[in-house]
C-alpha cells in the first residue's frame, strides 16, 4: 500500500482493504464548477481509481473566487473546465485515470458515460440536469450524491436506488426547486460544506460501508447557524414513475430536454443544436474574422466579440450567448451564423 495514503488507511472504517475497494472504483462527476471541482480534488487525492468529469462551461474570473481547481491563467486562456480541471488534477496524482468531456450532460451523454460508473456526483448548477441523473441513476442502480449550494446555504442528499426515495420523489416533500439559480451569490465556506457532505458519503459509498451511509436530508445556512437533518424514508413513492414499482424514466426522454438555457445568476443563454455534431473551430474562428468579428480562440472553443454581445462556441455545436437573457434574442443570433 502507497505511503501516500497513509493516514487515510490508519482511519478504521477505510484501512487497506477500503483503500484498495476505492481504487478499483469510477465516479462520474457531473459538473466541474464549485462543487465538481471540490469532489474532485477530493477523490482524486483519496485515490479513486477512475474519475469522469462532464462540464459545459469554460473558466471566468468570477469562478476564482470558490471554485479551488483553476487559476488566473485558466481565465486568460478561457479554458473549458473540465480540461482545466484534468490538467490539475493529473498534475495532483498521476496514477488517477482521468477522462474529461466539454460537454452538456444530457441524457444521450450520461447514458454513453455510466457504463462501469460506481458512483455518479451532482456537481450541477440547473434542475434539469439532476432530474436526467437520477434517472439514469435509478435506471442502472447507480448511487449518487445530490448537493446544491447559494448564498450561505446548502443541502445534500444520497440517493442509493432499491434503498432510499429519489429526487423524483423528494419533490412532494423538500423545497428544492429554489436552488436552481445563484442570484443570491455564493460564500465558500457554504461550498466547502457541501463538499464535505458529499464526499465523506463518497467515500463511504466506494468502501461499501453501507450502514455509515448518511439516509437523512440535510441542509444548513451558516451565517444563520442553523443545521437541519430530516429523515426521509417515508418520502419513498411506490407509485413514483423514475423510482417506483413500474419506473418510466421520464427524464430520460430527449424531448424533454430544453434546447435553449439561461445560464444560472449570469446575462447568458446556452443554445444546444437539435443533433450532436463536431464542428471544424478554425474554419469557424476564419469565417467569423472574415465577418469583421474579434476572435480568440483555443484548441476547445472559439470565442467572437461582437456589438453588444459575445458568442462562444464549442466544438460540439453548443454555443454561450453572453449579454442577454433573452432566449428568442439568444437563437437569433445564433442562427445569423448556423442557420
Amino acid at each position: 500500500m502507497s505511503e501516500r495514503y497513509s493516514r487515510q488507511t490508519l482511519f478504521p472504517p477505510i484501512g487497506k482493504a477500503g483503500q484498495e475497494k476505492i481504487r478499483s472504483k469510477h465516479v462520474l462527476m457531473i459538473g466541474a464548477g464549485a462543487l465538481g471541482s471540490g469532489n474532485a480534488e477530493l477523490l482524486v487525492r483519496a485515490g479513486v481509481g477512475r474519475l469522469t468529469i462532464v462540464d459545459r462551461d469554460y473558466v471566468e474570473a468570477s469562478n476564482l473566487q470558490r471554485q479551488q481547481l483553476y487559476t488566473e491563467e485558466d481565465v486568460a486562456e478561457k479554458l473549458p473546465k473540465a480540461a482545466a480541471a484534468e490538467k490539475r488534477l493529473r498534475a495532483i496524482n498521476s496514477d488517477v485515470e482521468i477522462s474529461a468531456y466539454i460537454a452538456d450532460a444530457t441524457p444521450e451523454k450520461l447514458a454513453e458515460l455510466v457504463d462501469g460508473v460506481d458512483l455518479i456526483i451532482d456537481a450541477t448548477d440547473n434542475f434539469e440536469t439532476r432530474m436526467a441523473i437520477n434517472d439514469i441513476s435509478q435506471q442502472n442502480k447507480i448511487p449518487w450524491i445530490y448537493g446544491a449550494c447559494v448564498g450561505s446555504f446548502g443541502m445534500s442528499f444520497s440517493i442509493i436506488p432499491g434503498k432510499t426515495p429519489c429526487l423524483n420523489c423528494l419533490l412532494k416533500t423538500v423545497p428544492l426547486q429554489g436552488m436552481t439559480c445563484d442570484t443570491g451569490g455564493i460564500i465558500g465556506p457554504a461550498v466547502q460544506m457541501v463538499i464535505a457532505h458529499q464526499g465523506s458519503e463518497a467515500l463511504k459509498i466506494l468502501v461499501e460501508d453501507w450502514d455509515a451511509v448518511r439516509t437523512s436530508f440535510v441542509s444548513f445556512d451558516l451565517w444563520r447557524n442553523q443545521y437541519t437533518s430530516m429523515k426521509m424514508s417515508k418520502a419513498k413513492d411506490p407509485g413514483c414513475l423514475s423510482c417506483g414499482e413500474h419506473p418510466e424514466y421520464p427524464y430520460l426522454n430527449v424531448e424533454n430536454m430544453t434546447k435553449t438555457t439561461v445560464l444560472c445568476g449570469r446575462d447568458t443563454v446556452q443554445i444546444r443544436p437539435p443533433k450532436q455534431q463536431q464542428i471544424n473551430l478554425q474554419e469557424t474562428a476564419e469565417k467569423m474574422r472574415d465577418l469583421g468579428h474579434q476572435v480568440k480562440g483555443n484548441p476547445y472553443l472559439v470565442s467572437v466579440d461582437m456589438d453588444d454581445h459575445r458568442m462562444v462556441i464549442f466544438q460540439d455545436g453548443r454555443a454561450l450567448i453572453h449579454g442577454t437573457k433573452d432566449l428568442a434574442q439568444a437563437r437569433s443570433i445564433y442562427q445569423r451564423f448556423f442557420g
